[in-house]
Parts: C-alpha cells; structure tokens; sequence
C-alpha cells in the first residue's frame, strides 16, 4: 500500500512518516501541494494525506488533481479545528475523511485501516460482478443453465488446442457464435478468421470459393483467385452446414486435413495451408455417414472434439435473461429503453417451445419492441404462434390447477380479455361489443387486470 503525505509543517510532516512506517507502509512526502501532485502524476498512490492549507496548490486543489488522475485513490484531509467545514466539503468533493489537528497517531491508522477494508469491499463486489457477469455471458453467448456452463467450459478448453472442432445443433442454437468465441480465445485470435457456409453456396462454385481458381480455369475466370483456405493461412476457417458439402469435394477436404496442402481449380501447384479447422452442422453427421450421403472417413476426421450446442427447450431458465438482452438490445437501438415485459407476455415467452431455436426468441423480441406501444410488451405484442399456442395451453391449465375458485375466475376472464383483444386488433369498442360488455366495464376490467389503459380512453373512438 502506497501513501503520499503533503504537509507543509516539517515536525507534523515528520510525525506522519515516522507512524505511517512504523505500521509497515510505504511512504513519499512533499511539502507543498504543487510537488505532491507532480509526484502523484509519476505513481499514482494508493491513499493521499494531504493538508487543507499548502502552499504552491490548497488542499481542494490537490484533491481534485488527484481525483481526476485515479478516481479510486483515498484522500484523507488534515485540517485545523477552523477548517473542519472546508473539510467536510472536501469529501463532497470526493474525499474519504478527514482528521483535525492536533491529532492521535493511532485516529489516523483506523481512518487508513477502515479505508483499505472499503476498498477491498468495492475491489470484492466489482469482482463479484464481473464473474457474475461472465457466467450470464461468455463471449456474447448467454446462458447460465447448467447445461451452458459445461458448454462454456468446453469452449475455453478446446480453445486452447489446434485440433478440429465440431459443433452440433438445430438452426438458431448458436453455432456460429461458439465458433467465434473458439477461435477469439485460440492462440491464431489475432489472425484471420474466415466463415463459408457450405449449403448457401452452389455446388458448382464451392470449390472455387473454398480451394480458388487459377487464370482460365473456367469462362469469366480472368484473374488468378485466392480461396478461402488461402485466405485463412494462419488462422481458422469455419465451415458451416457442413454436412450440406458435395461427395467430390468431401474427398478434397480430407486431403486437406491430412496433408495440408491442395490445387486451385485449373491448377497443378500445390498450395500449403496452415489452418486450424472448425466445423458446425445440424445434421447427425454419423447417420449420414452410414447411409453414404457424407464419407465415413472424413466423418472421423473432423469429429474430433464434438460440442453439442443444446436447443432453447432444454434450457428454459435461460430465457428471461436472453428475453432481458435482447429488449435492451433493441430497446438502445430504437431509444425505448424503458421496456418491460408483463407476467402474461413472459409467461408465454417462456412457454414456447421455439423450433428456431435462440434466432426465433430474438425476432419475436424484435417484433414486441416494435409493435408494442405502450412501456409494458403484453402478449398481444408477440408473434401468433407463441400468444395463439401459449392462450390454448392456458385455458387447459386453468382448468385443472389447484387455485381457489376466484382466482381461477380471474385468469379465466383475463384470458378470454387478451383473446378478445387478439381477435379485434386491440379495438376496445369491439372487443367490448365481442365480449357483450360495456365499454366502461372493459375499461375497467383492464385495468382491473393490469392492462395499460388511459383515463381518455372511456371517451375515444376507435
């Protein structure tokens, strides 16, 4: 622990250091306030004892410098009994404490002691933060289900190593973001890192992207062209949908992997390739391998660290926080930070058993962002599919849950309310005409229910 003292009195000057190393710290002193911000500009001290009145810069002057250098430095203010109100403004200023002349030696060490527990308490809960942070989040991947730790554990792990990475799962899992996050803390991060996605490209022109061409090889190749293994020459090349590659150049693939090296189309040359290889497909690449649509020994060659991404249905616990990322994603993008999603509109966020995957949760977020007008995302919001599957499955459960009676009749009548409101487009003259009430009682009944309804609202048409 680092201390400056400033004093300007040689003998309380003195005072401090001789306690101050007594008690083991390390000590620099400087008597006026223009030296010892110099010498806090050069090192950058843990804890400034610094005097209220000093030549060359006061006190507050210090402070402030110091502040403005290392927010998290203590500053500790002596000052005479006449200054304890200048004092005192000083910590509104940013100071710890401050301690009145004459004072105990043994005052200031707890004024220092009780600083370094502080700070060690904020260190700890920035800590806490943080690791909570990147449990919720690991390299723009998110999850904090069991499930998506071990995945991230494997990520770091396989990370470090050179050898073939698989990734399995359905579409919208995440494939490509595990792929990224593989090669971001590989040690070929800072090299370039190259995607082709095997089923967006024709087959006639997939060898050329992959391996490239040379001058003449075919009609319109008029320039001797770079594939994307050339391109990624000393880093990682992530081959998506890869069990969409065709047969013949399956066989160019393996000879790759074996023997880094190949030809461009047209060509003769060999071309070496140092290249750390990532693959991602939601096909079962084993099955496919025995009915003979993918070659069985490529199969074992690039199934060599398998990680299986798990789809969104079997890791429900992770929805709200995804739901709470992508609000705030969108929420930034359009200046509606405030955004909150109803029990209802949660209720069947979380319900939904999300056949894209992690992709379709973003859109139907994307979509309540947009279509909601009020702050609170109700199910109207959402697309069809998770409010019109969620309403059946509700009717179904209130009627065989253990709720009192009343309570049954109240989520009874909400739901038969979002329904009506669903049908109508949100028309509240028809949705009351629909539900063969007044338009005052479904005023009412809204906001019974928590609906957001305005006072003017009793009075408008629609």
């Amino acid at each position: 622990m680092k201390m400056l003292v400033i004093e300007d009195e040689l003998s309380v000057r003195l005072g401090i250091l001789c306690t101050l190393e007594n008690a083991g710290y390390d000590v620099t002193a400087a008597d006026n306030g223009l030296d010892g911000i110099k010498l806090f500009e050069k090192e950058n001290f843990d804890i400034v004892i610094t005097d209220l009145r000093l030549p060359g810069a006061n006190g507050i002057e210090v402070l402030k410098s110091i502040k403005n250098i290392s927010p998290d430095a203590g500053v500790i203010i002596i000052t005479a009994f006449a200054d304890v109100k200048t004092a005192v403004e000083a910590m509104r200023e940013g100071a710890y404490d401050y301690i009145s002349k004459p004072f105990d030696p043994n005052e200031l060490l707890i004024i220092i002691d009780r600083f370094i527990k502080h700070r060690g308490l904020v260190l700890e809960n920035i800590r806490l933060k943080e690791e909570v942070r990147d449990k919720k989040q690991f390299q723009r991947i998110i999850g904090v289900s069991p499930v998506m730790q071990k995945i991230f554990e494997t990520i770091e792990v396989v990370s470090k190593t050179d050898s073939s990475v698989m990734i399995y799962g359905e579409s919208g899992t995440g494939k490509e973001l595990a792929a990224n996050a593989i090669h971001n803390l590989s040690p070929r991060k800072d090299k370039p890192f190259i995607k082709i996605n095997c089923a967006a490209i024709p087959e006639t022109l997939l060898e050329s992207e992959l391996f490239g061409h040379e001058k003449g090889a075919f009609t319109g190749a008029v320039h001797r062209r770079k594939g994307k293994f050339e391109t990624a020459h000393g880093g990682t090349i992530f081959l998506d949908e890869i069990g969409d590659m065709p047969l013949g150049l399956q066989s160019k693939l393996l000879r790759i992997l074996e023997d880094r090296t190949f030809e461009r189309v047209g060509g003769n040359e060999p071309v070496s390739v140092d290249v750390r290889t990532i693959y991602a497909t939601s096909k079962n690449l084993k099955e496919e391998a025995k009915a003979g649509k993918f070659r069985e020994d490529l199969y074992y060659r690039i199934n060599v660290l398998p990680i299986t991404l798990p789809p969104i249905r079997e890791r429900t616990e992770d929805i709200p926080l995804l739901i709470e990322h992508f609000l705030r994603l969108f929420g930034e993008k359009t200046g509606r930070t405030k955004l909150t999603v109803s029990p209802a509109a949660m209720e069947r966020l979380t319900a939904y058993d999300y056949p894209g995957n992690v992709r379709e949760l973003r859109h139907a977020v994307e979509m309540a962002v947009t279509l909601c007008r009020c702050e609170i995302i109700e199910p109207l919001c959402l697309p069809a599919e998770i409010r019109g599957t969620e309403m059946e499955r509700g009717f179904e459960t209130l009627a065989h849950n253990n709720l009192p009676v009343t309570e049954r009749v109240k989520a009874f009548e909400r739901e038969l309310i979002i329904r009506a409101l669903e049908e109508t487009g949100g028309r509240k003259k028809e949705t009351a005409k629909k539900l063969g009430i007044s338009r005052g009682t479904l005023w009412r009944k809204l906001k019974e229910h928590g609906f957001p309804v305005s006072e003017s609202e009793l009075d408008l048409e629609d």
